[in-house]
């Protein structure tokens, strides 16, 4: 008799029934009662989940494109954008009500930190009078550094509910979300959080809305989102005041790519806005940027995870992949529009995004050389869906073989480091941050340059002019350390712009600096100097001539190539110091000197010695003449010049992990 299980797997009836053939037939001992009861309960399962998306997918059939809204939620870091997310998931039935928090951040490290790190979507069904309405909902980021990201989602929106913390008000990232807005013609519905908090402050926040934005806040809405008090109002007011989308399904498909993510098995997933025609399963479909084909594999919307549809049509906001599969992340150009093929010359493509630029670089090397290929293949899977972090292999002498990347940001940094810890177990070390510089050679060329190591030093005679990127912060601060702040700001090369009081307590500083000074931690600076009060925005500001430098470190005169940085001429003595005196920490006495120097191209600006281990070697003289002492100490010395001009100092990895630690 053959095991159950042989038979058993030949009788599912999800291929059509039993399946059988002169070969394989069934014995008559077979037992089938496992698996028929396993199918029973599969069938029920997929059954009811068919019936829910039919359900769906009949209930939206219905709604016609006046009745659909496609908004977002933008708002400074910490305001409350996730959790007013959930409240409105909960009240259209979307999710059920007590459920996980946050579920829009789908991350570790978003949950962990409680930010935004990636927008998500969501579409809700939603009844308003008696009319069902199809809303789309994007929850974005709140900090600077993931602009972009709320960029593109204005792009598949026809508003914004701009949302403020009555206990905070108006900040640095609400203002630049506002203007965002507005320079992209889009509605904003004011909405005040936390009203429930015993700071709350609505009338202020309010006030500052009105003066700053010129908004009109009598149909504001003043909610808490973490116990849902007032949220059943914020919908209608959204519904009413935010115009729904422009389209037609009988024109030629015209849809614009908003973002992308990998899958493994479906290839990349693309986030889509149809603005005209439709789109299905099986249909052939064309990139205006690439000039690539392909074949529809399916079509779905967020509710909340992927449910797939029947079509998608003008107004929708879904997502769709290819069957084959898109294998190359690189071939889905965000801001890119597709139509179907054949249709190219009946469709104007969209204007599209400006792509991110890279503003913070660090070299990233792993802790032990065998781990490499690991890491590599980390590195790799997480840029597969964040295609704003930039990738070159690099190598050192110090810490061997592994890779300089470039970020939007230092949170954006810090987020993709604890990512490659967390999700890929990957143990690695990351140089402190450095940004570009520009070199203007005396022929007229310009050459951008990431990298310490490649800074011109031996051809200075045919550079002309070096520069430095700048950027323009805007914060916002408390009047009462107003005083502080300009003279942080001062301290770190910052040129006053522009001084505004927007109330009687609150104060907007515009002051332009380096981006060097930026990335070296002034944010938290910032926070330290006003106890947490101010916020901070910054827009590039373009290069400036500037007179940097650039520092390296010296053991026995040797430079050390992990450790090196361009800095400006007034931070190069501050910066030495720092770097030998926290270098000669971490370095084992050897039997020789060891000699320790920070040096600024000739100029050496700081040096610290290690003294050697010395062996007493008068020990075995007693009553001896003062000439045999000397002529001992004179044959050590001898020895020690020998062992110093043919040792060769090795600095342990554990070493360079402790000096590159923030």
């Amino acid at each position: 008799m053959r095991p159950w299980y042989l038979g058993a797997v030949r009788l599912f009836p999800s291929y059509g029934g039993p399946i059988a053939s002169s070969r394989h037939s069934v014995s008559h001992h077979v037992s089938i009662t496992r698996p028929a009861r396993y199918f029973s309960v599969s069938a029920t399962w997929l059954a009811q989940r068919s019936k829910t998306a039919s359900e769906l997918e009949q209930r939206i059939a219905t709604i016609p494109l006046e009745r659909f809204r496609n908004f977002c939620i933008v708002a400074h870091v910490d305001h409350g954008k996730s959790t007013l997310s959930d409240r409105l998931l909960e009240l259209t039935g979307t999710i059920q009500p007590g459920g996980n928090k946050q579920i829009l951040d789908k991350l570790d490290v978003e949950r962990e930190r409680g930010i935004t790190v990636k927008a998500q979507t969501c579409s809700m069904l939603y009844s308003h009078k008696g009319e069902d309405y199809l809303l789309h909902l994007v929850d974005t980021p709140g900090h600077v550094d993931f602009r972009a990201e709320v960029s593109r989602s204005y792009a598949s929106c026809g508003g914004a509910i701009l949302l403020v913390d009555s206990s905070q008000g108006v900040q640095a990232q609400t203002v630049a979300n506002f203007y965002l807005a507005f320079s992209q013609g889009l509605q904003l519905v004011p909405v005040i959080n936390k009203v429930d908090l015993p700071s709350a402050d609505p009338g202020r926040a309010l006030e500052q809305l009105r003066t700053t934005f010129e908004l009109d806040t009598e149909k504001a809405v003043l909610v808490s989102a973490k116990t849902g008090l007032n949220v059943e109002q914020v919908l209608p007011v959204v519904i009413e005041q935010i115009p729904c989308p422009v389209g037609d399904h009988l024109k030629p498909l015209k849809l614009l790519l908003v973002d992308s993510w990998y899958h493994d098995y479906k290839g990349v997933i693309l986030l889509v806005r149809i603005f005209d025609g439709q789109i299905k399963a099986g249909d052939h479909v064309t990139s205006f940027a690439t000039g690539l084909k392909y074949i529809v594999g399916e079509v779905g919307i967020m509710y909340p995870d992927q449910t797939p549809q029947t079509v998608l049509r003008a107004g929708q906001v879904g997502y769709i992949h290819f069957n084959p599969g898109m294998k190359r992340s690189q071939e889905a150009k965000v801001g890119d529009t597709y139509t179907h093929v054949g249709m190219e010359s009946h469709v104007q493509p969209l204007p599209g995004f400006e792509e991110p630029k890279s503003m913070v670089f660090v070299a990233a090397f792993p802790v032990d050389q065998g781990s490499y290929q690991h890491l590599e293949d980390s590195i790799n899977q997480l840029v597969l869906n964040d295609r704003s972090v930039t990738l070159q292999k690099e190598s050192s002498e110090a810490l061997g073989a592994g890779w300089r990347l470039g970020f939007l940001g230092m949170l954006h940094c810090s987020v993709f480091e604890d990512r490659l810890r967390q999700e890929h177990g990957a143990h690695v070390i990351i140089t402190p941050p450095t940004v570009p510089f520009k070199v203007i050679w005396t022929d007229g060329k310009e050459t951008v340059i990431q990298n310490p190591a490649e800074f011109p030093e031996l051809d200075r005679n045919f550079v002309s002019q070096l520069q430095e990127p700048f950027v323009l912060v805007t914060i916002t601060v408390p009047e009462e350390y107003l005083g502080t702040v300009i003279k942080l700001c001062e301290a770190n090369r910052g040129e006053q712009k522009e001084m505004q009081f927007f109330t009687a307590t609150q104060v907007i500083l515009n002051y332009e600096l380096p981006l060097a000074q930026l990335v070296d931690d002034f944010f938290g600076k910032l926070k330290g100097a006003t106890k947490g009060y101010a916020s901070l925005d910054y827009e590039d500001a373009g290069w400036r001539s500037s007179n940097i430098l650039k520092l390296q470190l010296l053991v026995n005169k040797i430079p050390v190539d992990a450790v090196s940085r361009v800095v400006h001429a007034s931070q190069v003595d501050k910066i030495g110091r720092q770097w030998v005196t926290k270098f000669k920490e971490h370095v084992d006495r050897q039997m020789f000197e060891v000699i320790i120097q920070a040096a600024a191209g000739k100029r050496i600006v700081a040096r610290e010695t290690i003294k050697p281990f010395r062996k007493d070697v008068l020990q075995k003289l007693h009553a001896s003449d003062i000439s045999r002492r000397r002529k001992l100490l004179e044959k050590q010395k001898e020895g020690r010049k020998k062992l110093k001009a043919v040792g060769n100092i090795s600095i342990d990895h554990k070493a360079f992990q402790k000096f590159l630690a923030k």
